[in-house]
């Protein structure tokens, strides 16, 4: 297991995103922070299998070289297209951005309690396929690493929150 990763996501992936302010202008993209905060929540659903996915849609023969690139150290791309989205941002489901944050916290410890329970789990994944918990991890911390970018934070593994 990466400790590294783990600890980001567990203990402060929410405080770098609670130090952005809410209404930072993303750097690219068309979602607010909340609209952010929210899709992180969605990503967390998917990767425990609460949200739960029958089909994949990337094609069989492209999955090998998409998990390849999941694994790997390369970053999304900005603008990088999501089919499972629609063009423009979906509205906000909770009230306020607290509420966002203390449901992406949530979502964040039933992920880890989920693999904690059966380190054996794959879940599904849309567009990455049948991911195990190493797989699911790296594609958290990768996309969770993607839309702090996309708000102006770069994070870099020795830094603290509230320092950037």
């Amino acid at each position: 297991m990466n400790n590294e990763k783990t600890d980001f996501l567990k203990n402060k992936l929410v405080l770098y995103l609670s130090d952005i302010p809410s209404d930072t202008h993303p750097q690219w993209g068309k979602m607010t922070l909340q609209q952010m905060i929210e899709h992180l929540i969605d990503t967390f659903r998917i990767a425990s299998g609460r949200a739960e996915f029958q089909h994949i849609l990337t094609p069989s023969e492209k999955l090998p070289r998409m998990q390849d690139f999941l694994m790997s150290d390369k970053p999304f791309r900005e603008n990088t297209l999501n089919p499972m989205l629609p063009q423009d941002p979906v509205p906000v489901v909770f009230p306020g951005i607290e509420e966002a944050f203390q449901e992406l916290q949530k979502e964040i410890d039933h992920f880890f309690a989920v693999f904690e329970a059966n380190e054996n789990l794959s879940t599904r994944n849309p567009i990455f396929g049948d991911l195990n918990f190493e797989m699911n991890l790296q594609l958290l911390y990768k996309h969770s690493l993607h839309h702090l970018k996309q708000f102006g934070v770069i994070y870099t593994p020795m830094q603290a929150p509230g320092s950037a």
